[in-house]
């Protein structure tokens, strides 16, 4: 069976801390992510279980790593939005089989080719697409 190349990081947390996670998450070379608002269904035993109070709205956040820096990505997420935290969250990641649709950019802390020695891509090469979050910055505005 072959290794993923890639994780998809899951990290849930209460309402407004999306920016949290993504922070953590770049701090250790996560590129992106996408967030998706939810709501928990937890009952009274499980903020018992878990000696807390359980805040019904959520956000998701969506993160696709290279499986290098998974471990890092979830420690990071632990540490700054973890359980004991504000944001309560919890964070687990899951292989990737198949990715299409990711920019060939290098990695933020792999070292960057001179685009004057680079050839242009040709029509069967792979062209360059931009992920969203390398261009916006959603949250910040």
């Amino acid at each position: 069976m072959n290794k993923s190349k890639y994780e998809l990081v899951l990290c849930i947390v209460n309402a407004g801390f999306s920016e949290a996670v993504m922070d953590a998450a770049k701090e250790v070379g996560a590129r992106g992510g996408t967030v998706i608002h939810a709501r928990g269904t937890a009952n009274r035993e499980a903020e018992q279980f878990f000696n807390i109070t359980i805040q019904p709205d959520k956000e998701v956040v969506m993160i696709l790593v290279p499986n290098e820096i998974k471990d890092n990505v979830l420690h990071a997420l632990y540490q700054g939005v973890g359980l004991k935290t504000a944001g309560q969250g919890i964070a687990f990641s899951l292989p990737v089989d198949d990715v299409v649709g990711l920019s060939s950019a290098p990695h933020p802390q792999e070292p960057k080719h001179d685009k004057k020695s680079s050839p242009a891509p040709t029509d069967t090469e792979p062209k360059e697409i931009a992920t969203q979050n390398e261009n916006t910055n959603t949250n910040s505005q």
